[in-house]
Protein backbone atom coordinates (compact mmCIF):
# COMPACT_ATOMS: atom_id res chain seq x y z
CA UNK A 1 0.00 0.00 0.00
CA UNK A 2 1.45 3.56 -1.27
CA UNK A 3 1.29 5.45 2.37
CA UNK A 4 -0.39 9.11 2.17
CA UNK A 5 2.37 11.40 2.81
CA UNK A 6 0.21 14.55 1.99
CA UNK A 7 1.40 17.38 4.37
CA UNK A 8 4.70 15.41 4.99
CA UNK A 9 6.99 18.51 5.50
CA UNK A 10 4.70 19.92 7.78
CA UNK A 11 3.97 16.76 9.74
CA UNK A 12 7.81 16.28 9.73
CA UNK A 13 8.91 19.65 11.18
CA UNK A 14 5.98 19.25 13.94
CA UNK A 15 6.57 16.14 14.57
CA UNK A 16 10.64 16.55 15.26
CA UNK A 17 9.57 20.11 16.93
CA UNK A 18 8.20 18.16 19.64
CA UNK A 19 11.01 15.23 20.32
CA UNK A 20 13.96 17.54 19.90
CA UNK A 21 15.10 17.71 23.43
CA UNK A 22 15.06 14.23 23.94
CA UNK A 23 16.05 12.92 20.26
CA UNK A 24 19.24 15.10 21.39
CA UNK A 25 19.75 13.40 24.51
CA UNK A 26 18.96 9.54 23.06
CA UNK A 27 21.13 10.24 19.85
CA UNK A 28 24.26 11.77 21.41
CA UNK A 29 26.37 8.98 21.51
CA UNK A 30 25.23 6.93 18.80
CA UNK A 31 28.38 7.24 16.72
CA UNK A 32 30.49 6.49 20.07
CA UNK A 33 29.09 2.90 19.13
CA UNK A 34 29.52 3.03 15.19
CA UNK A 35 33.23 2.71 14.22
CA UNK A 36 32.27 1.90 10.52
CA UNK A 37 30.11 5.22 10.50
CA UNK A 38 32.55 7.10 12.30
CA UNK A 39 35.11 6.06 9.47
CA UNK A 40 32.81 6.99 6.84
CA UNK A 41 32.71 10.48 8.03
CA UNK A 42 36.76 10.48 8.46
CA UNK A 43 36.90 9.42 4.77
CA UNK A 44 34.30 12.26 3.96
CA UNK A 45 36.29 14.31 5.66
CA UNK A 46 39.57 13.79 4.28
CA UNK A 47 38.20 14.01 0.46
CA UNK A 48 36.61 17.44 1.34
CA UNK A 49 40.31 18.15 2.37
CA UNK A 50 42.23 16.69 -0.27
CA UNK A 51 39.86 19.31 -2.62
CA UNK A 52 41.18 22.13 -1.16
CA UNK A 53 38.45 22.42 1.69
CA UNK A 54 35.66 24.95 1.88
CA UNK A 55 32.06 24.94 3.28
CA UNK A 56 30.11 21.79 3.96
CA UNK A 57 26.53 21.55 4.53
CA UNK A 58 25.16 19.10 6.94
CA UNK A 59 21.62 19.02 5.48
CA UNK A 60 18.68 18.20 8.26
CA UNK A 61 21.22 18.29 10.90
CA UNK A 62 18.38 17.80 13.53
CA UNK A 63 20.37 18.50 16.83
CA UNK A 64 23.99 19.10 15.16
CA UNK A 65 26.01 15.48 16.07
CA UNK A 66 27.19 14.88 13.01
CA UNK A 67 28.13 18.86 12.31
CA UNK A 68 29.89 18.68 15.68
CA UNK A 69 31.38 15.37 14.61
CA UNK A 70 32.93 16.73 11.38
CA UNK A 71 33.94 20.06 12.80
CA UNK A 72 36.29 18.16 15.35
CA UNK A 73 36.87 16.35 12.03
CA UNK A 74 38.78 19.81 10.56
CA UNK A 75 35.72 20.17 8.38
CA UNK A 76 34.39 24.03 7.75
CA UNK A 77 30.65 22.99 8.25
CA UNK A 78 27.72 24.21 9.38
CA UNK A 79 23.75 22.96 9.63
CA UNK A 80 20.70 23.15 8.08
CA UNK A 81 17.35 21.69 9.55
CA UNK A 82 13.55 21.81 8.80
CA UNK A 83 12.43 21.93 12.74
CA UNK A 84 13.12 25.62 14.86
CA UNK A 85 13.38 23.53 18.16
CA UNK A 86 16.02 21.14 16.45
CA UNK A 87 17.99 23.90 15.32
CA UNK A 88 17.36 25.57 19.05
CA UNK A 89 18.92 22.62 20.78
CA UNK A 90 21.54 22.23 17.80
CA UNK A 91 23.01 25.80 19.15
CA UNK A 92 22.13 25.35 22.94
CA UNK A 93 24.10 22.37 22.58
CA UNK A 94 27.05 23.49 19.76
CA UNK A 95 27.19 27.45 20.21
CA UNK A 96 30.34 28.11 18.17
CA UNK A 97 28.57 26.23 15.14
CA UNK A 98 26.81 27.45 12.74
CA UNK A 99 23.45 26.25 12.17
CA UNK A 100 20.25 27.33 9.80
CA UNK A 101 16.74 27.01 9.17
CA UNK A 102 16.48 26.11 6.24
CA UNK A 103 15.17 22.94 4.17
CA UNK A 104 16.11 20.48 1.73
CA UNK A 105 13.61 21.03 -0.80
CA UNK A 106 14.56 23.89 -1.00
CA UNK A 107 17.52 25.32 -0.30
CA UNK A 108 18.75 28.53 -0.45
CA UNK A 109 22.54 27.92 -0.77
CA UNK A 110 24.10 29.21 -3.69
CA UNK A 111 25.00 27.00 -6.92
CA UNK A 112 28.18 25.07 -6.95
CA UNK A 113 29.22 27.16 -3.38
CA UNK A 114 29.47 23.68 -1.46
CA UNK A 115 32.65 21.71 -0.92
CA UNK A 116 30.62 19.01 0.26
CA UNK A 117 27.53 17.93 1.41
CA UNK A 118 26.20 15.42 4.15
CA UNK A 119 22.48 13.76 4.65
CA UNK A 120 22.85 11.83 7.55
CA UNK A 121 19.61 9.64 7.71
CA UNK A 122 17.75 12.87 6.38
CA UNK A 123 16.40 11.57 3.58
CA UNK A 124 14.02 9.13 5.38
CA UNK A 125 10.80 11.25 5.33
CA UNK A 126 11.41 12.15 1.55
CA UNK A 127 8.76 10.47 -0.48
CA UNK A 128 9.64 8.66 -3.43
CA UNK A 129 7.78 11.25 -5.50
CA UNK A 130 10.19 14.55 -3.71
CA UNK A 131 13.32 12.64 -3.88
CA UNK A 132 14.23 13.85 -7.07
CA UNK A 133 14.19 17.18 -6.62
CA UNK A 134 15.77 16.85 -3.06
CA UNK A 135 18.71 15.60 -4.85
CA UNK A 136 18.76 18.19 -8.10
CA UNK A 137 19.02 21.03 -5.22
CA UNK A 138 22.50 18.55 -3.80
CA UNK A 139 23.81 18.34 -7.03
CA UNK A 140 23.08 22.20 -7.62
CA UNK A 141 24.39 23.49 -4.93
CA UNK A 142 27.52 20.91 -4.81
CA UNK A 143 31.20 22.40 -6.61
CA UNK A 144 32.07 19.65 -9.38
CA UNK A 145 33.18 16.74 -8.11
CA UNK A 146 32.03 17.74 -4.36
CA UNK A 147 31.16 14.97 -2.09
CA UNK A 148 28.10 13.56 -0.98
CA UNK A 149 27.99 11.22 1.79
CA UNK A 150 24.09 9.86 2.59
CA UNK A 151 22.91 7.52 5.04
CA UNK A 152 19.74 6.17 5.33
CA UNK A 153 17.97 2.90 6.73
CA UNK A 154 17.61 0.13 4.13
CA UNK A 155 14.65 -2.27 3.34
CA UNK A 156 11.78 -2.22 1.21
CA UNK A 157 8.65 -0.83 2.82
CA UNK A 158 7.78 2.59 4.80
CA UNK A 159 5.59 3.04 7.90
CA UNK A 160 3.82 5.36 9.97
CA UNK A 161 5.71 6.37 13.00
CA UNK A 162 3.07 7.91 15.53
CA UNK A 163 5.39 7.42 19.09
CA UNK A 164 9.05 8.53 19.67
CA UNK A 165 12.33 9.41 21.01
CA UNK A 166 10.98 8.83 24.98
CA UNK A 167 7.52 8.06 23.56
CA UNK A 168 6.21 11.49 22.60
CA UNK A 169 3.69 11.64 19.74
CA UNK A 170 4.68 11.71 16.32
CA UNK A 171 3.54 11.58 13.04
CA UNK A 172 5.65 10.92 10.07
CA UNK A 173 6.50 8.42 7.60
CA UNK A 174 9.94 6.46 7.70
CA UNK A 175 10.91 5.09 4.45
CA UNK A 176 12.98 2.41 3.69
CA UNK A 177 15.15 2.08 0.36
CA UNK A 178 17.15 -0.35 -0.90
CA UNK A 179 20.95 0.37 -1.80
CA UNK A 180 20.29 0.02 -5.66
CA UNK A 181 17.18 1.94 -5.50
CA UNK A 182 19.48 5.26 -4.14
CA UNK A 183 22.03 4.44 -6.04
CA UNK A 184 19.89 4.87 -9.10
CA UNK A 185 18.74 7.57 -8.09
CA UNK A 186 21.82 9.62 -6.96
CA UNK A 187 23.08 8.43 -10.76
CA UNK A 188 19.92 10.41 -12.40
CA UNK A 189 20.37 12.99 -10.78
CA UNK A 190 24.06 13.96 -11.77
CA UNK A 191 26.59 11.66 -8.98
CA UNK A 192 28.56 9.66 -9.49
CA UNK A 193 28.54 6.48 -6.94
CA UNK A 194 32.65 6.40 -5.13
CA UNK A 195 31.25 3.72 -3.05
CA UNK A 196 28.44 2.21 -0.95
CA UNK A 197 27.21 -1.01 1.57
CA UNK A 198 25.17 -1.40 3.76
CA UNK A 199 25.99 -2.28 7.76
CA UNK A 200 24.15 -2.99 10.99
CA UNK A 201 25.38 -0.40 13.81
CA UNK A 202 23.79 1.77 16.64
CA UNK A 203 22.66 4.12 14.20
CA UNK A 204 20.61 1.71 12.40
CA UNK A 205 19.39 -2.03 12.49
CA UNK A 206 19.96 -2.55 8.63
CA UNK A 207 21.42 0.67 7.23
CA UNK A 208 23.15 2.17 3.90
CA UNK A 209 26.08 4.19 3.60
CA UNK A 210 26.38 6.01 0.27
CA UNK A 211 29.82 8.34 -1.12
CA UNK A 212 29.15 9.57 -3.91
CA UNK A 213 30.57 12.94 -6.13
CA UNK A 214 28.97 15.31 -8.33
CA UNK A 215 29.90 14.89 -11.78
CA UNK A 216 32.33 16.88 -13.18
CA UNK A 217 31.78 18.06 -16.78
CA UNK A 218 28.06 17.10 -16.64
CA UNK A 219 25.57 19.74 -18.01
CA UNK A 220 25.15 22.14 -15.22
CA UNK A 221 28.59 22.13 -14.51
Amino acid sequence: MVPNTDGWLEDTRASYNTVAASYAELTRHLLDESPEERAALSLFADLVRVQGGGPVADVGCGTGRITAHLSRLGVDVFGIDLSPSMIEVARRDFPDLRFDLGSMTNLALADASMSGLVAWYSLIHIPDDEIGSVLAHFQRVLRPGGPLLVGFHVGDESHLMTRGYGGHAMNLYVHRRQLSHMCAWLEASGFAIEASRTLTSAESQLGGIILARRQVGDPES
